[in-house]
């Protein structure tokens, strides 16, 4: 259910108490504002009950640091109290940007101290909040969530040490295996898909796209991704295809097989608009390596979508690829660090996800349903609508 269709119907869990870490300070922020903003239109007959107590506020960002010792060690701390307060604590393990000082040098963050942060910060609770729950976009160590061969199993590890230390709510965004939850089937974990941000921001820029089967298709780089590629090409109505890895598997090269070519299964893409969805653009080279297999077989234009824009390699590759007409549009979310140079791309669509952020903590607050949050199918297909309209 969206905010202007909300009606409260449950008292809230606790005082909203909203936690950003430092490495999502920004995204906090934003999320932060709609909340002020809703809670204070927002009418209702109980608010000046004992129940509704702190329910409207300038702000609901509880400050919390972790300072560091110079030997690199740290210490959670909270500095304000929390005590039955409904806490949402949000981090992004992905943010390089942030250093602190080891033994006089300079060391940038990695997802492990970004993660060592949260328990510290949850630790700095001591009990004491009624409720917590991790907003944690890109999911800590979910690339490693299945076993082959002498294997450690870091996802499921992280996800019981956090329920084990409280926590009762784990938020996520595009996990890559949604089936890590089976790791914690005793407490509330929701994988969040944001599709119809993606839609929503793609027909804000492009205003001259046909959204049917006849002028455009979906594309999945690969087999990992078919359910989330399925879904998307179902709700617009459009076809799909999908690209395998043939791989040679006679030597390693970095740690993995390397990949001999990109395969196509599917209808023709020529002349057609095509969409590439996935989780995240890591390097960026299987992408790529698709975008150009689909040029060569006429495509219009290339969209390319997904939750996670890493750039591990840089984004050289990326400009190259615009300059020479492969790609035209790239959309990635601001659920994780997004350096000032890929903003300022003239190819980059940043998808703005505070306010659905903002919507859930809101939801949950209340103890009320995701349901309709989580299935975005009325709001696109209200959107298209509209667009066609146009």
């Amino acid at each position: 259910m969206i905010y202007e269709e909300k009606t409260i119907e449950t008292i809230p869990v606790g005082p909203l108490g909203l936690i950003p870490l430092k490495s999502c300070t920004e995204l906090g922020d934003k999320v932060d504002k709609w909340l002020v903003e809703w809670r204070k239109e927002r009418e209702s007959e109980h608010k000046t009950t004992i129940a509704f107590a702190g329910y409207q506020r300038d702000s609901y960002i509880v400050e919390a640091r972790t300072p560091r010792f110079g030997s690199g060690e740290a210490k959670g701390m909270l500095e304000e109290s929390v005590r039955g307060d409904d806490l949402y604590l949000m981090v992004d393990v992905c943010n390089y940007s942030l250093t602190y000082s080891l033994c006089g040098m300079s060391n940038h963050m990695s997802p492990d101290d970004h993660f060592q942060d949260l328990k510290r910060v949850i630790a700095a609770a001591a009990g004491k909040a009624r409720r917590i729950n991790v907003i944690m976009p890109f999911l800590y160590e979910s690339r490693q969530h299945k076993r082959s061969g002498r294997e450690s199993l870091d996802c499921a590890l992280a996800l019981q040490e956090l329920t084990r230390m409280g926590v009762e709510n784990i938020i996520t965004f595009d996990a890559h295996d949604p089936r890590v939850q089976n790791a914690i089937p005793l407490k509330g974990f929701e994988t969040v898909q944001p599709i119809y941000q993606f839609i929503k921001y793609l027909l804000k820029t492009e205003t001259s796209l046909q959204i049917d089967s006849d002028h455009m298709m979906v594309i999945s780089p690969d087999e990992g991704g078919m359910s989330r590629a399925v879904y998307f090409a179902n709700v617009l109505g459009l076809d799909m295809g999908m690209f395998y890895k043939r791989r040679d598997y006679t030597r390693i090269v970095n740690g993995r097989n390397p990949i001999v070519a990109h395969e196509f299964l599917g209808s023709s893409v020529e002349g057609k608009d095509v969409l590439i969805i996935d989780d995240m653009i890591s390097s960026g080279e299987s992408m790529l390596d698709v975008a150009k297999e689909l040029k060569r077989r006429k495509a219009r234009k290339v969209f390319v979508c997904a939750t996670f824009g890493l750039f591990t390699n840089g984004l050289a590759k990326f400009d190259e690829y615009y300059r020479n007409g492969l790609i035209d549009r790239i959309l990635t979310t601001n659920l994780v660090y997004q350096p000032p140079q890929l903003l300022a791309r003239p190819y980059y669509i940043d998808v703005d996800m505070s306010k659905y952020i903002a919507l859930i903590i809101d939801n949950l607050n209340h103890d009320a349903s995701l349901s309709d949050l989580l299935n975005p199918t009325k709001r696109i297909n209200r959107l298209l609508d509209r667009y066609r309209q146009k």
